[in-house]
């Protein structure tokens, strides 16, 4: 993240608990200055999970701007951290590489950022979308105790899954080697995931442990109901749940950007906490791609206007949906 910022001309201060790390990613340039900056604009959070509270809450302290964080657990956060400088996030970007020889200034580009609502002003929103956009990602916003429920699914029990495969194909100690030579591009990419660093592992279980063991008693139930079809040679059943399966994994959204056609939407609300957060999830349970996200006041003091840019294709989607939440937007068609 220091190396996306640091191209796109932002002065980046960085602290760590390791100080020979922090000398070196002085010394290689990720970062500009040693330290906290009390009047930094905006302060990210990258720890594991159970230390994230703390640091948010220093930050809170010493600093001015707004923070946000990059955790993938976010209910227990954000509950815990009520300032309207703060607001969770999980940018769905990464890889199993380690420490500032695994940094890589393009990895959030087409990627999807999770903002969580708690008690975030519209500004801090804006503010962190606003950046979040020129690294290149898609903002969607979720409630926190939702992003949990599904990050448990798509990331959490996929990584104790990986582990798991691959603790079956250790344990066969005597075949070992020979397994591994044969394990042909499936295998790797299931378990690729496996090889990243197990200790934040620890704190993202604790923390997201209910959702994580109701995920994985779904893909054990999943896994047996597989085994007797197997079993019993059921093949237009099998044939039946393996096409399921591709048609599911076709269906996948891509990441693409934007299309050329574009509608900026204009949408008056009281100015309140909370009114950006309503417009954003309502955007994100639609599926509507917001590429740019502003707050304006008004001179009066008491409304403010919601500017979004969206695509085309889903302007009466989501003007309806603002419709019947008692928003008036406006939509006006941007020149491609």
């Amino acid at each position: 993240m220091a190396l996306a910022l640091r191209e796109r001309g932002w002065t980046i201060w960085g602290s760590d608990l390791d100080a020979d790390r922090q000398a070196l990613a002085l010394e290689k340039g990720v970062i500009d200055v040693s330290g906290t900056c009390p009047d930094a604009v905006i302060s990210f959070v990258a720890t594991p999970a159970d230390q994230s509270e703390a640091a948010v809450r220093m930050l809170l302290a010493e600093t001015s701007g707004v923070i946000t964080d990059v955790g993938s657990v976010k209910a227990r956060l954000v509950s815990a951290v009520a300032s309207p400088r703060f607001v969770g996030g999980h940018p769905m970007a990464g890889s199993e590489l380690d420490g500032l020889d695994g940094a890589d200034s393009s990895m959030f580009e087409g990627a999807i950022w999770v903002l969580t609502p708690g008690n975030a002003s519209d500004e801090t929103f804006a503010t962190v979308t606003g950046v979040v956009n020129t690294l290149g990602a898609e903002v969607v916003v979720l409630p926190a105790e939702r992003h949990d429920d599904l990050v448990a699914v798509i990331s959490h029990v996929p990584h104790l899954t990986a582990a798991t495969l691959m603790g079956l194909a250790d344990t066969r100690s005597e075949e070992h080697v020979a397994l591994l030579k044969l394990a042909a591009g499936g295998f790797r990419d299931m378990t690729r995931i496996a090889s990243g660093r197990p200790e934040i592992w620890l704190d993202i279980c604790t923390q997201n442990q209910l959702a994580i063991v109701r995920a994985l008693t779904e893909l054990i139930d999943g896994l047996s109901g597989m085994r007797e079809v197997v079993e019993r040679g059921d093949r237009d059943e099998l044939l039946e749940r393996l096409s399921r399966a591709r048609r599911a994994r076709t269906n996948l959204p891509s990441r693409v950007g934007p299309s050329t056609e574009l509608t900026e939407v204009r949408i008056p609300i009281p100015d309140r906490p909370g009114a950006a957060a309503e417009v954003l999830t309502l955007a994100g349970e639609l599926g509507v791609n917001a590429y740019d996200f502003e707050v304006v006041h008004s001179a009066e003091g008491d409304r403010g206007v919601i500017v979004l840019v969206i695509e085309t294709a889903h302007t009466e989607l989501f003007r309806g949906g603002l419709l019947a939440r008692n928003f008036k937007p406006a939509l006006q068609r941007l020149s491609s």
